[in-house]
């Protein structure tokens, strides 16, 4: 079960919402205040934070900024009634994962938080050096129907890659191939078969949740 704290001290939205994401199996906590949420998150393993970028005490920002030291890879989506074109760049810069305008849609938001649930996860157990060329690695798309192809069948040697991708070249093949497997999303066993790693199933579960999301 993914825990959420729920930061917003308009109590008309922060229950109705807290409700809605139960529903959904989530483990929500709720806190009206800033100085509540800090503490929360020091104490608790939340796997995301809906924050209200206007609170009583500290300002939504200042508190991102204190998560963002405590829980780095923390995912926060700000929620807010009063956006700016400069608040909404503030907090991207500082680290946020969205930047939500209220009032918002309770579906569109919550999968919004189930694509940055994925992308942490994703992110989480990858080295943060070889981040970028993992997502770099994804970006083709050759590479994520390899991908697929494999998450499908468990092992193919190249081949029958690619034959079932179509291409007439196998070159082309063993060039994203090797690419994956340099990326540490697939490995060749001893019988030459291609096969995901259990990073590369994360990244193909990442994929999925993400394209779920857009095609929505």
């Amino acid at each position: 079960m993914k825990r959420i704290l729920v930061v917003d001290d308009d109590v008309t939205i922060r229950t109705p919402l807290s409700k809605f994401l139960r529903i959904y199996s989530y483990e929500v906590d709720e806190v009206s205040t800033g100085a509540e949420a800090i503490q929360s998150v020091t104490a608790g393993n939340y796997d995301i934070v809906l924050l209200d970028l206007i609170l009583p005490d500290i300002s939504g920002l200042d508190i991102l900024k204190e998560i963002r030291k405590m829980r780095p890879r923390l995912p926060v989506i700000i929620l807010t009634g009063f956006a700016t074109i400069r608040s909404a760049v503030e907090a991207t810069k500082i680290g946020a994962s969205e930047f939500i305008t209220k009032p918002y849609n309770l579906e569109e938001l919550e999968g919004t938080i189930r694509k940055c649930i994925e992308v942490k996860r994703m992110d989480h157990g990858i080295p943060r050096k070889e981040l970028d060329f993992t997502l770099s690695s994804l970006a083709n798309p050759i590479r994520r129907n390899i991908l697929k192809l494999l998450n499908e069948n468990k092992g193919m040697h190249l081949m029958e890659i690619t034959r079932e991708l179509d291409i007439d070249d196998h070159t082309k093949v063993s060039f994203h191939l090797r690419i994956l497997k340099e990326s540490a999303l697939i490995e060749k066993n001893r019988t030459r078969s291609y096969m995901l790693t259990s990073e590369g199933i994360k990244a193909f579960t990442c994929l999925q949740s993400i394209e779920s999301h857009l095609l929505s």
